[in-house]
């Protein structure tokens, strides 16, 4: 019987294998995603900065399954969806602006300004996390 098969049986399942990165992307710790240093020894990538996190992350596992979630829900507040939705809206007023603009025969301020801005609405989104870190 093969190992996964085996798991299967015994009401245990195994982790998806972790695609691998493209030479030089950046790892983030699995918690606070913070960027992790580049790894310069041999053995298993690191995923966690620190041992706070490490434990968080357990914390989090443990909590889950508890409650008999699976592994891949995400619980977030109504403020945090909220944030999101309009973050999420604003990136879509600027897109449209931008191709309202496109049809139009802008003048090169007109078209810097309104890209400016689609380039900081998808900034603001970049820089959210939704694991417990406070959106930029």
């Amino acid at each position: 019987m093969a190992v996964d098969q085996k798991a299967e049986v015994e009401g245990r399942s195994r982790p998806a294998p972790r695609a691998r990165r493209a030479q030089g992307e950046e790892r983030r710790c699995g918690w606070c995603r913070t960027v992790l240093p580049a790894q310069e020894s041999v053995g298993r990538p690191r995923l966690y900065c620190g041992q706070a996190c490490r434990q968080r992350a357990y914390e989090q596992r443990s909590a889950t399954a508890k409650a008999g979630l699976s592994a891949d829900v995400v619980l977030v507040t109504r403020a945090e969806l909220d944030g999101l939705q309009d973050r999420l809206y604003q990136l879509r007023c600027a897109i449209e602006d931008v191709q309202t603009l496109l049809t139009e025969k802008p003048t090169k301020a007109e078209l810097e300004r309104s890209l400016a801005d689609l380039v900081r609405s998808t900034g603001r989104l970049d820089r959210l996390w939704l694991n417990g870190r406070q959106a930029g």
